[in-house]
């Protein structure tokens, strides 16, 4: 499903259509772009905090969809994304020590 979104978007930023509001984010840019992931990745928290699950779906599916669009617009696969956490993947007992707490001040 996500693969089938990111290539509509691919889509959108290759062959615009008027009034697509994925092409109204490329057309902005960058800067609109990350707004708007700052926007939904706050929504996120927020909906996560009120513990609705029907609106924590709706926001994550929001969040998820705008960093596609950022992905498409930096031209960064699912592919290499793939690769990256198969990397992460590999990584066992990778957790940071906790930090050792200042006695003297």
């Amino acid at each position: 499903m996500v693969e089938e979104l990111y290539n509509v978007i691919k889509d959108r930023k290759e062959n615009p259509i008027d009034g697509s509001y994925t092409n109204y984010l490329f057309k902005e840019g960058l800067d609109k772009i990350l707004k708007k992931v700052g926007e939904e990745s706050s929504e996120v928290i927020i909906a996560s905090k009120n513990d609705n699950k029907e609106d924590k779906i709706c926001e994550i599916c929001d969040l998820i969809y705008h960093v596609l669009v950022l992905m498409a617009n930096e031209n960064i696969t699912l592919e290499e994304l793939r690769k990256e956490l198969e990397k992460r993947r590999q990584k066992i007992c990778n957790k940071k020590q906790d930090r050792k707490a200042i006695e003297k001040i």
